[in-house]
């Protein structure tokens, strides 16, 4: 087939043209395309990404995983290599409009009425031109291929405004306090007032103040991100994987509250315990604990289903 021919054949369409690979004059050519459009694009949102930095930089116990999101995303890229190798990139110029709109709300979210500049507002323009890139760059074949890596990019690669956090950050301060309450009234002599816990130590109560902090948000944040990955690339049917996700949300819960009864037992010995450096170090040595409770809960989940030497699958607990 003439070259001509071949390059306009529609993407995706099935023809031997359009399945076959592209030239490494193709990759380069695409590659500096490529390069200099993105170098356009972070450019252009700049300010957002710097913002972003500064975020996980600033707050790195709650949004310090915010860095590594890109580096699991690049992971999640790399394993797709060969499957976009065998693809024959090929522009798609539909890219432009979600590309072009998106700048488009970036900039009226920049330069428009003050409830607009929110960080998360500003994430769907870049999102979306983001999406309009690939498209446009490698056509629609490529993009399904690299949907899963993008969402999770967008989603858990920012963070959530304090608005929006808020949300769910006080009921969770609700259930955390709850729960502790609950089960240190077993062995304690314990009140609780609102989401402050008073232990008594003889006539003395020590307070605990379940803050924002302490709510479980951060932890939920990584969990959700955590079995969203782990159903991804561990679990083959997607009912496995809403479970494994949906899971995320009490793990967390329940790991926040263990997390709080140790630091009310800590808190008998000296309040300082309950604050400052060692009330976070507490915090990160229960997420050992918490993952492997979470790593159980996929190989529970995944054991749910058997497959049998015909491939087909049957129900059941055991096995390997």
């Amino acid at each position: 087939m003439p070259r001509g021919a071949s390059e306009a054949v529609l993407d995706g369409a099935a023809t031997p043209a359009a399945e076959t690979a592209p030239t490494q004059a193709d990759l380069r050519r695409w590659a500096v395309a490529g390069a200099v459009l993105v170098a356009l694009l972070v450019w252009v949102f700049w300010d957002f990404f710097e913002r972003q930095i500064r975020f996980a930089i600033n707050q790195q116990a709650d949004w310090g995983h915010t860095l590594v999101i890109p580096v699991i995303v690049g992971y999640l890229v790399y394993l797709k290599r060969d499957e976009l190798k065998a693809m024959r990139f090929r522009t798609n110029w539909l890219g432009l409009l979600p590309l072009m709109i998106g700048i488009g709300w970036y900039v009226l979210c920049a330069v428009g009425a003050r409830t607009l500049r929110n960080h998360n507002l500003m994430s769907v323009g870049v999102a979306l031109a983001i999406v309009g890139l690939v498209v446009l760059l490698l056509g629609m074949r490529a993009t399904r291929t690299l949907l899963f890596p993008m969402i999770y990019l967008f989603v858990f690669g920012q963070t959530i405004s304090t608005r929006l956090m808020n949300i769910v950050t006080f009921p969770m301060q609700d259930i955390t306090a709850l729960g502790s309450h609950l089960v240190l009234d077993v062995f304690l002599d314990i009140d609780r007032l609102g989401n402050t816990l008073y232990i008594f130590d003889g006539a003395t109560a020590k307070p605990l103040n379940i803050a924002e902090a302490c709510s479980g948000m951060r932890m939920l944040m990584a969990f959700l991100a955590l079995g969203v990955l782990m159903a991804y690339m561990g679990l083959p049917r997607w009912w496995q994987r809403v479970l494994l996700v949906a899971l995320a949300v009490p793990t967390a819960i329940v790991v926040n509250v263990l997390r709080v009864i140790t630091l009310a037992l800590l808190s008998l010995l000296d309040t300082e315990f309950a604050a400052g450096d060692f009330h976070t170090f507490v915090g990160l040595v229960w997420l050992v604990p918490a993952f492997a409770m979470f790593l159980g809960l996929r190989v529970l989940i995944r054991n749910l289903v058997l497959e049998t030497p015909s491939g087909t699958a049957r129900h059941g607990t055991g096995g390997a």
